[in-house]
């Protein structure tokens, strides 16, 4: 199989992982093209022992190192006032950047990244957390939790709080929850599947979406109700029993990436 060949499926993820690195999409592709060139040229080769993307992205990495700071600082000013998710990006540390993206975004394991960046796990792990601290400061909103267990819900409204959000309501049916948005509006909404009354938090879901455009993250121990291809669609779903951690991850990341706060028109 030919170089292309092998690489053509991972290509357009490169492509975006670029752009949200450096913030611009002319510059993101010109650090492609260049590491496809010099993959073509003999200049820099896939690593055997890795999977073709992990590979790609390192020498993609290898080259954005050796000239990307310079460029992308004169084009820093260039970025849309309009991308808000850009703006952000661009505010935190590079290095610590490149860890989230490549597992927020890109959804490389911790293990992958370091072979990518060629560090150490610990390290990862690090740029990982001081690049969430960073947007947990940044993006503090409103949150509405959706849970009828009322240990997990204290246990999510605490994790919710250390974060440096403010939980306005926790809602144990569907009714509760669209009651719960009529009188604040949330930034965020946590939601179980299953609820008190035998009502569903996917259809309570689906009543806020249709006022509401908020991200939405599923704390289920159902997540198969989920995985149907039907609406709202799971961008966000973790697993009961959860681990602080993840849902830490999860809030910062459906933040970071759906930023905007809007009310539909009724």
């Amino acid at each position: 199989m030919s170089l292309l060949a092998r690489l053509a499926p991972h290509l357009p993820y490169v492509r975006r992982y670029a752009r949200a690195l450096t913030g611009d999409q002319t510059t993101g592709d010109h650090y492609v093209r260049v590491a496809l060139e010099a993959l073509a040229a003999g200049e820099r080769s896939l690593d055997a022992n890795l999977s073709p993307r992990v590979a790609l992205y390192r020498v993609f990495h290898a080259i954005w190192l050796s000239s990307g700071a310079q460029l992308e600082a004169r084009r820093d000013d260039s970025i849309s006032a309009a991308d808000d998710a850009s703006q952000r990006l661009m505010r935190i540390a590079p290095r610590s950047r490149q860890a989230f993206l490549l597992t927020a975004l890109e959804g490389f394991t911790p293990t992958e990244a370091s072979q990518i960046l060629d560090c150490d796990f610990a390290e990862v792990e690090r740029l990982i957390s001081e690049a969430q601290s960073e947007i947990d400061a940044e993006l503090a909103t409103e949150v509405l939790i959706i849970e009828d267990e009322p240990v997990i819900a204290a246990d999510i409204e605490a994790l919710v709080r250390e974060l440096g959000h403010e939980v306005i309501d926790i809602a144990a049916t569907r009714g509760e929850a669209v009651d719960a948005v009529t009188r604040r509006t949330p930034g965020l909404v946590l939601a179980d599947i299953q609820l008190a009354d035998g009502s569903s938090g996917i259809d309570a879901v689906k009543d806020i979406l249709a006022r509401l455009d908020v991200p939405v993250i599923f704390i289920t121990a159902f997540p198969e109700r989920l995985l149907t291809g039907e609406r709202p669609e799971p961008t966000f779903l973790i697993t009961k029993p959860f681990q602080p951690e993840t849902v830490k991850a999860a809030i910062g990341q459906a933040l970071f990436f759906h930023p905007r706060r809007t009310q539909k028109a009724a």
